[in-house]
């Protein structure tokens, strides 16, 4: 006979195989990185983790209860699985490209990079999931004691104990188990791949042993559906029919569906850990399919033990209880394992996702605030990570337990799913919004998620409690100080509506009603609008997918900016391509890694002190924003022309002959503000990096009695290099709009133009030399005077000739310099045998922040040097174009009125 004992035991050996799954797991994906656990089969199980132990005992108790409605819990998923090309897809592309780790870190990202945005989500999830929790302890909990009063003595050594202990001990063990689970080491990238596969691993489990239950229910009990049916028909037992079809079977579709994006154990599954379309297209028909076969015997199990079964017994545990009635105890005990499988993958997954979204938004910020002795060096910084997350599984285990114990008298399980995909549901408008409309604003955002959340606590949470509390049973029967108007169940006098669509109505349109009305009567910020367009236009961007970012959004550039002023150039390019080869790679594609960063911080550390060091990183790895205002006025001006070109394109039928210059005007100016979006992009990392350097050494040498008289020197020295830095783009913007207006900052006199040529192939020289490029002479014309100045009019031509350098990828690079006089004109043809000009950028090659898609290639530069470069030999009555060249590249023309030539 099966004994609880029995069952307890192979619960406790079934953890170790997870456990040692995932460490194989984790350790296979470190030394092959084509493993079989990184392909789409293995993703699309782990999906599963959505089939908890609602799904595999409690689906048969809402089949005994309330009929085909257990179908709605797999026909959402279903639906957004089948349309992945909509949704799905442009999440994934969105959370790859931005470096996204959980669902509070994709909307506070996408509205402004909010911290406190990123707060209130990761509460509101906390508080959402516990119900969630409670549900699994309980679904635990009950198949124990099932297997415990099967017969005399199955109830070994839980004689005497409850529910309460039980329980606490069944969280206990999940959080010592979750905490050894997923937090044994901290992932920059927050991916778990052995956590992955254990869980793939559990969703065969528990897929094989629920087909088991029923095909054993099914054809070896009940003699096929069609008998099965004709019995429960014979003993009165119905399909029930109340409310299919009907209001709650689309609230129900609405929740599932958002349920399999907004839990944070499915964000963490479907979103970060999935690996890119490929993923996506096996998961969208092979997790309908398993989702049919876990459904496919759910209403002959409930038929079955509702015709068989003694009055009053409990419909959720017939997937355990049947089998134990026919004396079946190892199927039995495969069947407790399934469900053991669908509760602990929930817990661990579920634990694991909150508690990286605890430590990121709530713990870390906290942490990197603070001076404490914790803080001063990498392992000080993982331990403290990885205590805060240890702690945050124990306290989210414990809000499972305590919500457990106040609402315990409940025997169903769907009932407490639905609290937890009402509450986590309040995240879709955001989420939509966050994806599909540009004009979304973090204000409409935050009152929407609040609002929507205090009427799912109000309508659907609250009266979880009223079994257990009198003072909620008579708010419930009366209303807060008697106005029955605001009762929970029946707010606004709409008494005839079910309590979950009441909850699921009022919480979802007044969530989207104040996300709509706050942002059209609120105001972006500058990074809210560089964050929309990044997330709205992700697929006209063709961002590649990658994870070279950390939490904070800086690269390895950054941090190898840092080790080359503080260690060296010598020292930190050894650094960085040792590190390169341990990761397989160049130095071009370094991935950040938390290995690198405390073995960056303790190289640091030797020269300039571990807290100084760690000042640095913490400041770059943090990602310290710039200001953005600066950047977006120097822009205002073509942003205030798409808005009013936007207006133009909503007026009546009269403006009806002007839309097709209209439609002209428009997609330039979208090419212009896609142009200028990648500029802000270009000089916000061009300021924030000599910034953060600025910042780091000047609190470095605040400090008098850390440094000696040349370090001092050095590092005042830097800083005063990279001042200049700045200086040089800022003086290059300015020039661009003094340019503009007409403004001619030089006094024009009489100049040799040969002679200032001469002068700038002297100074490219170098360039030419590391590039090993050959120059080609063709023409040249005897020196001739032109009116000018000779300092602007040398800036254009190294401005040409540098470039010409600069994007050539010609295997052999030609560059061929001619001048001539003809027509009263002096013509310089600068040409190179490079990828040349791309006809869709020829007509903006010129125009500000327009560098090309060479440029964009990862060639450095603000998009400034043509178009400064044009305006100055404007300004000297002369111009410069882009002309069919002798060479297969790019031939830059520029064209001076002569004023004598010199014989």
């Amino acid at each position: 006979m099966l004994s609880a004992d029995v069952v307890i035991a192979t619960g406790v050996a079934y953890v170790g195989v997870l456990f040692v799954i995932a460490y194989l797991g984790d350790r296979q994906t470190r030394n092959n990185a084509g493993s079989f656990l990184r392909s789409p089969a293995i993703y699309t199980l782990s999906i599963s983790v959505y089939c908890t132990s609602w799904t595999f005992y409690g689906a048969v108790g809402n089949a005994a209860r309330n009929g085909l409605e257990f179908l709605t819990i797999y026909l959402g998923p279903t639906i957004v699985f089948v349309g992945w090309w909509f949704l799905l897809r442009k999440l994934v592309y969105v959370s790859r490209s931005q470096a996204i780790t959980s669902i509070a870190d994709l909307l506070s990202s996408r509205f402004g990079k909010s911290s406190r945005l990123a707060v209130l989500v990761t509460l509101i999830a906390v508080i959402g999931i516990t119900p969630y929790i409670a549900l699994q302890l309980k679904a635990i909990t009950s198949s124990i004691q099932a297997v415990a009063a099967s017969g005399e003595g199955a109830r070994g050594s839980l004689a005497g104990v409850d529910d309460g202990a039980l329980a606490l001990g069944v969280a206990a063990g999940m959080a010592l188990f979750t905490i050894f689970f997923g937090t044994r080491n901290v992932d920059a990238n927050e991916q778990h791949h052995g956590v992955v596969a254990a869980i793939a691993f559990e969703a065969v489990v528990k897929l094989a042993a629920l087909l088991a239950v029923g095909i054993f229910v099914t054809f070896g009990l009940g003699g096929g559906f069609e008998a099965i049916y004709q019995k429960a028909a014979a003993a009165g037992v119905e399909v029930h029919a109340q409310g299919n079809f009907g209001p709650r079977w689309i609230a129900m579709i609405i929740l599932s569906a958002a349920a399999i994006v907004c839990l944070p154990r499915q964000f963490q599954i479907t979103v970060v850990e999935s690996a890119g379309p490929d993923h996506l297209r096996t998961a969208g028909w092979a997790f309908p399919a398993y989702l049919l076969l876990m459904s496919v015997f759910t209403m002959p199990i409930a038929l079955y033990g509702m015709s068989t079964m003694p009055p009053g017994s409990n419909p959720d545990m017939f997937v355990l209880t049947l089998p134990l009635s026919a004396g079946q105890s190892a199927l039995a005990l495969l069947a407790f394992i399934g469900g053991f499988s669908s509760a602990t993958s929930m817990i661990i997954v579920a634990s694991i996702a909150l508690s990286i979204m605890v430590s990121n938004h709530i713990i870390m910020p906290i942490i990197l605030r603070s001076s404490g002795p914790g803080t001063r060096n990498g392992q000080g910084l993982t331990r403290l990570l990885l205590m805060s997350r240890r702690l945050s599984i124990m306290l989210i285990l414990s809000l499972g337990f305590l919500y457990f114990r106040l609402t315990g008298e409940t025997d169903a399980l769907a009932p407490i799913g639905l609290i937890s995909f009402a509450g986590v549901a309040q995240f879709l408008p955001p989420m939509l919004a966050g994806l599909y409309w540009r004009d979304a604003t973090l204000k409409g955002v935050a009152a929407g998620i609040l609002v929507g959340f205090a009427v799912w606590a109000w309508t659907m949470l609250l009266p979880s409690f009223e079994t257990v509390s009198s003072t909620v049973a008579r708010i419930m029967a009366n209303g807060p100080w008697g106005i029955r108007f605001l009762r929970p169940e029946h707010m606004f006098g709409l008494n005839d509506l079910d309590p979950l669509v009441h909850s699921v109505f009022w919480s979802l349109l007044l969530n989207s009603a104040f996300l709509v009305i706050g942002s059209l009567f609120t105001t972006q910020s500058p990074l809210e609008r560089i964050q929309a367009t990044l997330f709205v236009d992700i697929f006209r961007r063709r961002e590649p997918l990658r994870r070279s970012f950390v939490q904070g959004g800086a690269t390895a550039n950054d941090l190898y900016f840092v080790a080359e002023r503080v260690l060296g150039a010598n020292r930190a390019t050894s650094l960085f391509e040792a590190a390169a080869r341990e990761q397989g790679g160049d130095a071009a594609g370094l991935e950040l890694t938390s290995d690198l960063i405390g073995r960056l911080e303790r190289e640091l550390a030797g020269s300039i002190g571990a807290a100084s060091a760690h000042v640095m990183v913490s400041k770059v790895v943090a990602g310290a924003d710039v200001s953005l205002e600066e950047m977006m006025q120097m822009a205002g001006e073509t942003q205030q022309v798409i808005e009013y070109s936007q207006e133009l394109e909503k007026t009546s039928e009269a403006l009806r002959l002007t839309a097709l210059k209209l439609e002209a005007a428009n997609a330039q100016l979208r090419e212009l503000d896609s142009q200028k979006d990648e500029f802000l992009s270009q000089v916000s990392h061009e300021v924030r990096t000599p910034m953060t350097s600025i910042r780091s050494f000047s609190e470095i040498l605040s400090d008098p009695g850390s440094l000696d008289e040349r370090q001092r020197q050095h590092f005042a020295s830097t800083i005063h290099q990279e001042s200049l830095r700045l200086t040089k783009l800022l003086d290059e913007i300015l020039d661009l709009g003094t340019l503009e207006r007409g403004e001619r900052p030089w006094q024009s006199a009489p100049i040799d133009a040969e002679a200032v040529l001469d002068r700038a192939l002297a100074v490219c020289d170098v360039l030419f030399r590391q590039k090993q490029m050959k120059l080609e002479f063709g023409e040249r014309a005897r020196p001739t005077v032109v009116e000018g100045d000779a300092d602007r009019l040398s800036q254009v031509f190294i401005n040409l000739l540098s470039n010409a350098v600069k994007y050539n990828d010609a295997a052999e690079p030609v560059l061929r310099i001619s001048s001539f006089t003809r027509a009263g004109s002096y013509v310089v043809d600068i040409a190179d045998n490079g990828p040349g000009i791309a006809k869709a950028d020829r007509a903006l090659i010129f125009e500000k922040f327009a560098r090309g898609r060479q440029g964009l290639a990862g060639q450095g530069g603000a998009g400034l040097g043509l178009a400064i470069s044009r305006q100055i030999v404007t300004a000297m009555g002369g111009t410069l174009d882009l002309v069919p060249g002798p060479l297969r590249g790019a031939c830059f023309r520029l064209r001076l009125p002569v004023v004598r030539r010199v014989s």
